[in-house]
């Protein structure tokens, strides 16, 4: 038992981490001499960065995949928290089902924040607010790891669900 409880705290902590770093990275749309995230474009051959603001064509889109990543990772850190909470607190036998609402929400999140930047990145990158042009890339790994993020989340989500707290 100690073992499994390991490995889902360690799977938990992998996810929130994922988590961040997709969030944080500038790395969601990438190209040969620029970088881009949800929050701003950096040209790798001069090293400045524009910063997204409503001043971008698409600017919506982006506040939403901003929104929801940073909901996404306060709820996954808000469920290892109550997973901590509940483990001292549950009596023997019972489920651990608000820790998995609240990964599963931090799941539906990540997943609406991918979806929405999968579907808007031709839009996205056609702003002529950009200092270089960004339509010419490919997606990055901070995009990729949001996906990842997804699925981690939603298997540490059901997990959750279907343990029971034993001795």
């Amino acid at each position: 038992m100690l073992i499994l409880l390991a490995f889902i705290i360690v799977f938990h902590i992998t996810s929130a981490a994922l988590l961040f770093i997709s969030t944080i990275d500038n790395a969601w749309w990438v190209g040969d001499n620029f970088s881009t995230d949800v929050w701003s474009m950096c040209a790798t051959n001069t090293t400045t960065c524009t910063t997204i603001t409503d001043q971008f064509k698409e600017y919506q889109s982006i506040q939403a995949v901003q929104a929801t990543m940073i909901l996404s990772t306060i709820f996954c850190c808000v469920a290892f928290l109550v997973f901590i909470l509940q483990l001292f607190r549950l009596k023997q036998g019972e489920r651990f089902v608000l820790t998995s609402i609240i990964q599963l929400l931090s799941c539906l999140c990540v997943m609406i924040a991918a979806s929405i930047y999968t579907d808007r990145h031709e839009e996205l990158h056609k702003s002529i607010e950009y200092s270089v042009n960004v339509s010419q890339g490919q997606y990055g790994y901070s995009f990729v790891l949001a996906w990842i993020a997804f699925a981690f989340t939603l298997i540490s989500g059901v997990m959750y669900l279907i343990l029971r707290k034993r001795k």
